[in-house]
């Protein structure tokens, strides 16, 4: 399986955990999956009062420099953490 494939089928997974992962975990997730898929991010930051837009900014924005391998690399194990932790 490529590694593309990977990340995908894993993305897919993440959706049908049992129980929300925190926020950390989400933050961690949304972050990787988009410096996976985009890159470095290419927008501002929010304004004040967007406080779940500016809390995904800083997590994909965390990642700024990362290769699109690495962050595909890095969001797989979160991935399996995540899903052994709070099952499928």
């Amino acid at each position: 399986m490529t590694l593309k494939a990977e990340f995908e089928q894993y993305a897919e997974d993440i959706k049908r955990v049992k129980t929300r992962p925190t926020d950390k975990e989400l933050g961690d997730l949304y972050g990787l999956y988009k410096q996976a898929n985009v890159g470095d991010i290419n927008f501002d930051r929010p304004g004040f009062f967007e406080l779940t837009a500016k809390a995904k900014w800083d997590a994909w924005n965390s990642r700024k420099g990362m290769s699109q391998e690495d962050a595909m690399n890095a969001y797989i194990s979160v991935a399996k953490d995540v899903i052994e932790k709070y099952g499928m």
